[in-house]
């Protein structure tokens, strides 16, 4: 955890937890883990448990959850467990670094766990030990990753048990119009906005703003940049705080990829890399000619040129994510680059120091610690075979001709994903089976789905 975030609102010392249980002030610790799917899982433990019991000897938790879909339902092909090694246990281990309030639940706190088998060792396929580990490749050379993810999301007036009864048709948006930037059209939904906002501060985020977005109900709330993983854990919190905070006032919100034929909910990846002494490594101002990228810099967005086709797994894990790729939609359809060029999946933006890589590929579906994961791992890849940067595209990169493409369905991701040898490489080869099965699990799923849209067409007039 960056120094910052340590004296922010809402983040807690053992000590200070403890203090707060003989007070009264918490009574309630979550220990979560951050699943395949990104969401978090875990157990509410009494913190008297927590503090006397979990900090000595961890908690247990089935090993199940890095091997089911997305409806917990078990599934096969995954080499850490199924029913033929009995489904047993992995323990968490709390990363007290992470240890904060949880305003929007009374006399509750929540801490992030590390995942060890058995036998001692990390849980590779973790999303958090994968992020780790391509910290630990950043560490070897003396770098540090800071990032930023924009997540925007959908309200609606239904809460989530109308949304659900109604089988999530003819629901309510929380605005009739395109609000993008108004501030008469976001007021009508700032009562919730603010209670997010406020509820993340207190869980020791660093809001910076809140806007509308194109699609009916649509917003953004950003955070403040920070260390890698703290970026991702935050991110992970902040999607189902927000979906708890919007429960509690009779709403919901979603923060899939694709909701319907309008704009879809994106997250865009930003992240630089900085030296021990906090200099940028990515950023050279005295290079004018190079758009202020240093050589590094260059390797480094070369790199993820050259893996992003392969790694789109990463940043597209769902059957839903590729929907957005649509020409003129703001979401990327060519794996292209460009200076302050929204057209492009990869957006240089800022200045001097700031000087950082967007990548605008995923959608709000997205695990933030793998996306994460493949954007420092890309750049690793660029620098370590010292990659040429092409010239960017400065025109719209949506009709610019001989431009590869982003993969457009989860089928083209999946495949190129599990004949990456860049990606075995850089995740090992357990890993990258272990998310290619994911996907075809979600790719079969979808299959033998019989859609609305299919009976709509087809039950009269065929």
């Amino acid at each position: 955890m960056s120094s910052l975030d340590r004296h922010r609102k809402g983040m807690l010392t053992v000590g200070e937890l403890r203090s707060a249980l003989d007070t009264g002030r918490i009574d309630t610790v979550l220990l979560v883990l951050v699943d395949m799917q990104g969401r978090l899982q875990g157990k509410r433990c009494s913190a008297r448990y927590f503090l006397y019991e979990v900090l000595k000897h961890g908690a247990e938790a089935c090993n199940y959850l890095l091997a089911v879909d997305v409806e917990m339902n078990t599934v096969d092909g995954y080499a850490l467990t199924s029913w033929d090694t009995g489904y047993g246990d992995f323990e968490l281990v709390p990363d007290l670094s992470t240890l904060r309030t949880l305003p929007w639940h009374p006399n509750s706190a929540l801490v992030f766990a590390d995942l060890r088998l058995a036998t001692g060792g990390p849980v590779t396929a973790s999303p958090r030990q994968i992020l780790r580990r391509q910290r630990e490749r950043l560490a070897e050379r003396g770098w540090s990753a800071v990032a930023g993810t924009e997540l925007e999301f959908i309200v609606y007036a239904d809460s989530y048990e109308r949304a659900w009864q109604a089988g999530y048709r003819d629901l309510t948006p929380a605005n009739q119009y395109n609000v993008d930037y108004s501030v008469l059209g976001t007021s009508r939904v700032e009562p919730l906005l603010h209670a997010i906002r406020e509820g993340m501060t207190g869980a020791g985020l660093y809001v910076e703003s809140a806007k509308g977005e194109c699609n009916l109900g649509q917003h953004e709330i950003a955070f403040r940049y920070d260390e890698v993983l703290v970026t991702a854990d935050n991110h992970a919190l902040f999607k189902t705080g927000a979906k708890e905070i919007a429960a509690q006032r009779g709403n919901s919100l979603t923060f899939m990829a694709k909701v319907d034929e309008r704009e879809g909910n994106s997250c865009h990846v930003h992240l630089s890399l900085r030296t021990a002494s906090g200099e940028p490594v990515l950023a050279d101002p005295s290079r004018t000619d190079r758009w202020g990228l240093s050589e590094l810099g260059e390797h480094f967005l070369a790199g993820q040129l050259a893996a992003l086709r392969e790694l789109t797994l990463l940043f597209a894990p769902n059957i839903n994510s590729d929907k957005r790729y649509a020409a003129g939609s703001f979401a990327p359809t060519a794996v292209a680059w460009g200076v302050d060029n929204r057209t492009c999946s990869l957006r240089l933006v800022g200045h001097g120091p700031s000087l950082r890589v967007e990548n605008r590929v995923p959608g709000g579906d997205v695990n933030p610690h793998l996306a994460l994961a493949g954007v420092i791992a890309a750049g690793l890849y660029g620098i370590e075979r010292e990659l040429p940067l092409p010239e960017p595209c400065r025109g719209n990169a949506y009709a610019a001709p001989g431009m590869e493409r982003v993969p457009a369905t989860l089928r083209d991701a999946l495949a190129a994903w599990e004949s990456s040898e860049l990606a075995k490489e850089c995740f090992g080869e357990d890993v990258v089976a272990h998310y290619a099965n994911m996907a075809r699990v979600e790719q079969a799923t979808f299959d033998a789905a019989v859609t609305d849209w299919e009976r709509r067409r087809c039950f009269e007039r065929l």
